[in-house]
């Protein structure tokens, strides 16, 4: 009954490490982008292409367009600091700042009272004020690959925040306790930092559905991981994992899990059981299918270009898996 799971497996197996690869030999992230390497038809290296040119092409703005009166937009190494006229509008409700030299979010920023949407992907950005936390109507915080070790507990009375993206900051190490009052969020993304255990504020975010600490340095999960019962997504692969917790058996919503290149010799026998609501496992290179993980002497242009890269390719793969309408049908180990 699991042929066609296995050959699903085979398939992700030479995907994967394919990818290492290339990495080995030192080919840098754009050609993978440009050649493409997955299958015949390229398909997650040409949505990973094309999911990075539209991203480009959003902050690459015909200056003959009306622009958004409540977005403002920013990007290019040109910029050190926010522009002074920024602090006069207000109204906005959106901040799109994306690939600048920018290392502070100035205090000023508690006067947009209508922000719901703060967009800092791949700036400088060392650290954030605590006036975030007056942001009572933000809904989205992506400050993903930038250069935080740490984040306000002020952010924790942004009540109505949904979705909160800190990935690839690498040395991030903990979140504060305080973001336990976020009852709203939906969505976590902390992988590629310096983790050692689930925060404790994660486990109490009740609605939480999507949880990424990939590319961490986790060797356990807490016993009461249960206590996510909204989670439907769960993205641990390259951590330090040795076992999962019998607990996973009550996540009853969750349909997806990815515990790649960690360093499993144990797992609950009913995790891949066709009674769980599980419909994608992947456990690709672990001890526990005699697999060995080979990525330890991968050459890449820098850490963040690794960690980008890693995200970028499980995301495009997860996506890939659902047109081709897999994602409802095996169980991949």
């Amino acid at each position: 009954m699991w042929s066609r799971a296995s050959n699903v497996g085979i398939r992700i197996k030479e995907e994967w490490d394919f990818v290492a690869e290339c990495r080995r030999k030192g080919v840098p992230q754009a050609q993978y982008c440009k050649n493409g390497f997955v299958d015949t038809n390229s398909r997650i290296l040409d949505k990973i292409e094309r999911n990075s040119v539209a991203r480009q092409s959003s902050w690459v703005k015909d200056r003959g367009k009306q622009s958004n009166p409540f977005v403002f937009e920013l990007s290019g190494a040109q910029w050190k600091e926010l522009p002074d006229s920024l602090k006069e509008q207000t109204h906005l409700k959106e901040w799109h700042i994306h690939s600048t030299l920018i290392q502070t979010i100035p205090a000023y920023i508690e006067l947009f009272q209508a922000m719901r949407i703060l967009d800092l992907p791949e700036n400088q950005i060392t650290c954030l004020p605590a006036e975030i936390g007056r942001l009572k109507n933000l809904k989205e915080l992506n400050v993903s690959f930038n250069h935080l070790r740490s984040i306000p507990p002020e952010l924790g009375d942004c009540e109505n925040l949904e979705r909160l993206d800190c990935s690839g900051n690498l040395d991030l190490m903990e979140l504060p306790f305080e973001l336990s009052n976020l009852k709203q969020v939906t969505f976590v993304d902390i992988s590629a930092n310096n983790f050692s255990s689930v925060p404790i504020c994660v486990l109490r975010m009740c609605r939480l559905q999507w949880l990424d600490i990939s590319s961490n340095n986790l060797s356990d999960l807490p016993q009461d991981i249960d206590r996510l019962e909204e989670l439907q997504s769960f993205l641990l692969y390259k951590n330090k994992l040795t076992y999962l917790p019998q607990a996973m058996l009550n996540l009853k919503k969750l349909t997806l899990l990815v515990v790649s290149g960690d360093h499993l010799v144990e797992l609950p026998t009913a995790l891949c059981d066709a009674s769980t609501p599980l419909k994608f496992v992947s456990l690709m290179d672990n001890p526990i299918d005699k697999a060995q993980c080979q990525d330890s002497d991968e050459t890449i242009e820098s850490e963040q270009d690794r960690q980008h890269f890693d995200k970028e390719f499980m995301k495009a793969y997860i996506e890939d898996l659902k047109e081709r309408g897999e994602v409802g049908i095996f169980k991949t180990i």
